[in-house]
């Protein structure tokens, strides 16, 4: 991808998964398959298979598997792929999202009840962490917390991707961190829209029914590579390349679009939610 340059992990881990890379090549060629040949095998494209062998992005464990029974490797790229998630600071199903966030030319995301984590406040990420693991340790929400804001570098390189965000209402209303926490926070996605960092639209809770009613809907695109969907429920995610069913999420996302107010009457409604919490917060 051309877009690899900004968003290619440095230090041991990106090494780790360039040699993942060179030993899929070297297992691949070794078994005299083309990357094409090898992609109809495990059943991804043969473009894909060229960009695990670059590093540029990394397989799932079912597509691991696959290429150890497509190459008889006897387990070793799910031993390493597996190796290699457990140092990632992200839940097994997001690891790869994350990484291909920082490929991404353009992200489309809805948020249906949270503040999507490229645009959390510390404050927020923390109060969201400790609510779903209340008996964790304090070293795991901080890494939790940090790994949340070193995702969100993206958006502050001048190379950023497109990234609009589709929020419903309850996003706003909903307390997180108590309200004096919840007015920050809606005062840290202003500044993103003011600073053209993010383009945010509301859903109204007055629209009733809408085309994601099943959880989160993260949408990329690359500059040189097929665009993905990500959805995600509260325990477990899916990433989706497979062009008819990223087709159908994109209809979901114009969908909610168009449920959504303009980007104009969303700031407005945010700024008025974050004086909403203020007042509340001052009269506690």
């Amino acid at each position: 991808m051309a877009n690899a340059g900004r968003g290619r992990g440095t230090g041991s881990s990106q090494r780790a998964w360039e040699f993942f890379g060179q030993e899929l090549k070297a297992r691949r060629e070794a078994a005299g398959l083309t990357q094409r040949e090898l992609g109809m095998r495990v059943f991804v494209s043969g473009a894909y298979i060229g960009q695990f062998e670059q590093a540029i992005r990394k397989p799932q464990k079912d597509v691991a598997i696959r290429l150890d029974e497509a190459l008889q490797t006897d387990g070793i790229f799910e031993r390493m792929w597996r190796k290699l998630i457990a140092k990632s600071p992200y839940a097994d199903y997001f690891a790869e999202v994350a990484e291909l966030e920082a490929l991404a030319t353009k992200i489309c995301e809805f948020a249906p009840s949270a503040v999507p984590g490229l645009l959390q406040t510390a404050e927020y990420a923390r109060a969201v962490t400790i609510a779903a693991n209340p008996f964790a340790a304090e070293e795991y929400v901080e890494e939790k917390v940090r790994s949340r804001m070193d995702r969100q570098q993206i958006l502050k390189d001048a190379t950023r991707p497109e990234y609009w965000a589709t929020l419903h209402e309850n996003v706003l209303r909903v307390p997180v961190g108590g309200h004096a926490a919840m007015a920050r926070q809606l005062d840290h996605i202003a500044a993103a829209i003011r600073e053209r960092k993010a383009l945010v639209m509301v859903i109204p809770r007055s629209v009733g029914a809408h085309a994601s009613m099943n959880g989160a809907l993260k949408l990329m695109e690359f500059e040189d590579a097929p665009p993905t969907a990500y959805t995600e429920t509260s325990f477990s995610g899916t990433l989706l390349d497979d062009p008819a069913v990223v087709k159908r999420a994109q209809r979901a996302y114009d969908l909610l679009r168009v449920a959504a107010l303009s980007p104009a009457a969303s700031l407005a409604l945010i700024e008025s939610a974050a004086e909403e919490h203020r007042r509340c917060a001052s009269t506690t």
